[in-house]
């Protein structure tokens, strides 16, 4: 029987199960986190603590076809201009609530397109930041950088500002499947602004690319993988397409007979992982590849690695609070997430109260279910004497959850005495596996395909 078969017989193609950047994931936050539990969360972090940040920005120039995110599109700066005094104002709320010597060690600008902002807007914005939330030293300053929507000028705000690690996305470089997508983004524009970053010290690059698209062929991803190639991002994020037009409206712009069986998938994502690993790339979780001098790369090799709902990272911090419409917050008592409407986020704010519109109380075994679901993802072997001293669970109860998930993926997970694997053939059936581990109700959600 050959792997795929295999897979096939284990569902690995039929399956919809989440990313598990978050557990419980996102469908079964509640009512319950409201902007009091939030600020008691906030006021409870310990002076002189490290934290994250996330900053959400959902606006667009443009609203990409395949984007299934909360964004917004806008043909001026006005609105940009409105929220971000309203993020000035989350801000300044955030800075009451927090103890004394609180540092960053992670910034992040995503969205929607935080390069929309003007350059007098990025310096305002990141200098109120550090001004109520100093960035550690070592600390990390990213943004998300949409190649349409940049140049000299935004560039060197964001330079001046400290932003140290730049996130490009690329998708495919295919002039047809960037029309079918609609977001068409030349190789020679890309190559260009990654000219520009660098030439301003900024060395570190991130790309983003992505596999099962319309019309997506090996040959036609490997053509967009060697392009990417030759730019030498320290890391990439190989994601797979989810194509959920029930759930995004503006993805049934996109001809649902064109795109790839889930068959054709996984041929996409292996023709790309090999080009990245032929060009010295290491693999990291299910997705991602770093330089081996990356930091991605070193945390992976010292089981250090995380993920959150940024995808995998090397920050270690125990908060990541998140800034802006729908964003969210991580604490170790639960999760938080802002009202997700613009207009509510704002009305909230300005009333001088946190935006908290639902999240999740950690109760039960979700802590240690998340934690197994996050070692599977970044290492995919969970260590048995981790969580037996991590966590108020007996060895029996611990071997029970452990032969169940050995038991339903034959040939592909092993169980011994040391915990739980998974083997490299069985590596495509990461996020099933972990899945075996979710005590929620996934009849909830409609969750993207496995591969």
């Amino acid at each position: 029987m050959t792997i795929e078969s295999q897979l096939r017989r284990l569902g690995l193609f039929d399956a919809r199960v989440p990313r598990y950047t978050s557990y419980p994931t996102a469908p079964h936050f509640a009512g319950g986190v409201g902007p009091e539990l939030y600020a008691e969360w906030i006021g409870a972090i310990p002076a002189g603590a490290s934290i994250s940040l996330y900053l959400h920005v959902p606006f667009c120039r443009r609203l990409c076809w395949f984007c299934a995110c909360r964004t917004q599109g806008t043909s001026s700066d006005e609105p940009v201009r409105a929220y971000a005094r309203v993020l000035k104002a989350e801000i300044a709320l955030l800075k009451r609530h927090l103890a004394p010597g609180v540092r960053l060690s992670r910034l992040h600008w995503g969205g929607g397109t935080p390069t929309l902002m003007p350059p007098d807007m990025m310096r305002d914005l990141a200098d109120t930041i550090f001004d109520a939330v100093p960035l550690a030293e070592g600390g990390e300053f990213s943004v998300e950088i949409d190649p349409n929507e940049i140049d000299a000028a935004r560039l060197d705000a964001l330079a001046a500002s400290g932003m140290n690690r730049a996130s490009i996305g690329v998708q495919d470089f295919d002039p047809e499947i960037q029309k079918t997508i609609g977001r068409e983004q030349s190789y020679e524009l890309t190559r260009d602004v990654a000219e520009m970053i660098r030439a301003r010290g900024i060395a570190s690059l991130n790309a983003d690319i992505l596999y099962g698209l319309p019309f997506q062929s090996p040959q036609r991803i490997s053509d967009s993988v060697q392009k990417l190639l030759s730019l030498s991002p320290d890391r990439v994020a190989l994601y797979g397409y989810a194509h959920v037009p029930w759930m995004s409206r503006r993805q049934q712009m996109i001809p649902s007979d064109s795109m790839p069986t889930p068959q054709e998938r996984l041929d996409l994502f292996e023709t790309a992982r090999k080009l990245f690993v032929w060009d010295g790339y290491d693999e990291v979780g299910i997705d991602h590849f770093a330089r081996p001098s990356d930091g991605l790369a070193r945390a992976a090799k010292a089981g250090t690695l995380r993920r959150n709902f940024q995808g995998y990272t090397d920050d270690t911090a125990p908060v990541l609070v998140g800034l802006g419409a729908s964003s969210i917050s991580r604490f170790p008592q639960g999760y938080a997430q802002n009202a997700p409407a613009t207009a509510a986020y704002t009305k909230a704010i300005r009333d001088g109260a946190f935006a908290t519109h639902r999240g999740h109380v950690f109760k039960g075994e979700d802590l240690m279910r998340a934690r197994i679901i996050e070692a599977l993802m970044c290492e995919f072997r969970v260590d048995r004497d981790e969580i037996l001293s991590g966590h108020a669970v007996t060895p029996e109860r611990l071997d029970a959850l452990f032969a169940g998930a050995a038991a339903a993926f034959p040939g592909m997970v092993q169980h011994d005495r040391d915990g739980l694997a998974i083997l490299p053939q069985g590596r495509p059936l990461t996020r099933m596996v972990a899945r075996a581990f979710d005590a929620y109700d996934q009849t909830k959600a409609q969750h993207s395909a496995a591969i």
